[in-house]
């Protein structure tokens, strides 16, 4: 039987597992190290950081990753795609390795996450096209 998230170990283990699906995915991986050209030892602490601060309630975070990825929208434009696949890259990682409350959270926080990202850079283009 799997168990819920409740530690920061269980944390590393759920973004280290996701981050190198998203590295072999071939619709997202090119955007993490070829155009976004992510430094892997510096961006895994942050995302251990920042789904502590989601899942946990800790203000350890500091950071917009909002501003990040409408940024990295203009070197690469980001679509529906991106952010569907994604998403189901991050449940499928959490249905693998846990099961609980925390687990169902984490997946419902990113499903809300995907539409706040989507919807300011289809904003963003809305802007840019006038």
């Amino acid at each position: 039987m799997k168990k819920d998230i409740t530690t920061t170990e269980d944390i590393q283990l759920l973004v280290n597992t996701f981050y190198s699906r998203v590295r072999e995915n071939e619709i997202l991986g090119y955007v993490f190290d070829d155009v976004a050209q992510v430094n892997w030892e510096k961006h895994l602490p942050v995302m251990h950081s920042f789904w502590a601060t989601v899942l946990f309630g800790r203000a350890s975070f500091k950071g917009n990753p909002l501003a990040k990825h409408t940024a990295l929208h203009e070197r690469v434009p980001l679509t529906e795609e991106h952010f569907a696949t994604w998403l189901v890259l991050w449940h499928e990682t959490i249905d693998e390795l846990f099961d609980g409350k925390v687990a169902q959270s984490a997946k419902s926080k990113a499903e809300l996450m995907k539409i706040l990202m989507l919807g300011k850079i289809q904003q963003l283009n809305t802007a840019n096209a006038v």
